[in-house]
């Protein structure tokens, strides 16, 4: 079993979001992809984070129907914050102990990674997914993906590998973190928060379902 994680606030879940999920699962070739909604995100301020079961209703929502895209809410039932260790802890206790597990993330979450619990101890627990994401000024494909290799040499470890062959960094201590590139939906949680509150139309930013909820629930205004 081929199983990725695909954590965060989700405030809203975005196509943003989805189309991302739906190309690293044909790219991998996942079986399963777990949008794991987190209760208290330690970066962020909880009060600034929209109510957990909005949250996960909404992500109910929004993968209806869709195959191989699944919804995990073990954040939302274990206290305190969400952290990811936790989280893969969990996962490597419930499947079977030849599934493999990739957990999923943009570059920009990625090069905060030194500033999560046990993140050495992660790196060598589970594979990583790094996608691109738009909101770095970096436009062609070696010049984002440098930034990742500057970073893995100056913060993680210097003896990360890249292979051209596999597009991944290798360690040998650590799995390794593949990179991947995705479809640019320049679309943020924070735009589609302030266009509700200005009014806007948030329509093909979210799907319809989702629509209808934040302006049946009255959220983000």
């Amino acid at each position: 079993m081929r199983i990725g994680l695909f954590g965060g606030t989700f405030d809203p879940i975005h196509f943003g979001h989805l189309r991302a999920a739906l190309e690293v699962r044909q790219g991998f070739d996942l079986d399963e992809i777990f949008m794991i909604p987190a209760a208290a995100p330690p970066h962020k301020k909880t009060a600034a984070v929209t109510n957990a079961s909005d949250r996960l209703k909404m992500l109910e929502l929004a993968v209806s129907g869709q195959s191989g895209i699944k919804i995990s809410d073990i954040e939302l039932r274990r206290p305190g914050p969400s952290y990811t260790i936790d989280t893969i802890g969990y996962f490597k206790k419930t499947r079977s102990p030849d599934s493999k597990i990739y957990l999923i993330l943009g570059l920009d979450a990625f090069l905060e990674i030194d500033t999560w619990k046990s993140y050495l101890n992660l790196l060598e627990q589970v594979a990583f997914i790094v996608i691109s994401r738009p909101i770095l000024d970096c436009n062609d494909f070696s010049s984002r993906w440098n930034v990742l290799k500057q970073f893995l040499c100056d913060k993680i470890s210097s003896d990360y590998k890249f292979s051209d062959s596999l597009l991944c960094f290798n360690h040998p201590k650590a799995r390794p973190i593949h990179m991947f590139d995705v479809t640019s939906l320049d679309i943020s949680g924070t735009r589609i928060r302030e266009h509700v509150r200005k009014g806007l139309s948030i329509e093909f930013l979210v799907p319809p379902k989702v629509e209808k909820y934040i302006k049946t629930r009255g959220l983000y205004l």
